[in-house]
């Protein structure tokens, strides 16, 4: 790869990011900077168990923010940079099951339930609800987590449950022994100040 062409592939990837971040503070519009907290480099993974195979994936390029005066909280994810221990696996995610290039994230855009004060230090427990959405189908859901403010971030982890079926996703059947119904998901993000985020 010469210089050129690294200098090229450089300017895309910091076009993206900030694609992504000027996404996230147009969905949580009107917001001050100072409410908004972003993060870059969240990890979401996946697993699901059956008797024959686990499947397990992991992507650290989502996106998520959080408004803490209004407690809207959202979070994208490209699917094809979902990392599989199995190349085959990770091809046949993207172009059979989830049909990546037809339907390139999944996203989550919701509001906090609890009266809580994230301005604040501690740690709490939350749900938010809101769109689910993945392959081209949103779904209403209610979600749990866990927010820790400390040290002006906040760290938000989350893990809950994702029905195949609810999203279209069609499995073919001769693979069907070795996926479950249901993913496991998991999401872990360490989100800082917009101001900060975007310097």
């Amino acid at each position: 790869m010469n210089y050129q062409t690294a200098a090229i592939l450089s300017c895309k990837h910091i076009a993206k990011r900030l694609f992504f971040i000027t996404t996230l503070l147009v969905s949580l519009i009107p917001a001050k900077s100072q409410d908004v907290y972003l993060s870059t480099n969240s990890t979401i993974s996946f697993f699901s168990e059956t008797p024959l195979e686990n499947i397990d994936a992991v992507t650290n390029q989502a996106v998520g923010a959080l408004n803490v005066k209004t407690k809207t909280v959202f979070f994208k994810a490209k699917l094809s940079t979902f990392e599989f221990k199995k190349s085959l696996m990770q091809e046949h995610f993207n172009e059979n099951y989830m049909e990546s290039e037809k339907y390139p994230f999944a996203t989550f855009n919701g509001t906090i339930n609890e009266e809580v004060d994230l301005t604040q230090e501690g740690t709490y427990q939350i749900t938010a609800t809101g769109k689910f959405s993945s392959h081209g189908v949103d779904q209403d859901r209610t979600i749990p987590g866990t927010i820790v403010v400390k040290d002006d971030s906040l760290e938000v982890t989350s893990a809950f449950d994702v029905k195949v079926a609810d999203h279209q996703i069609k499995i073919p059947s001769v693979v069907a022994q070795n996926i479950a119904e249901t993913m496991q998901v998991k999401v872990h993000a360490v989100m800082t100040p917009a101001e900060a985020t975007s310097k």
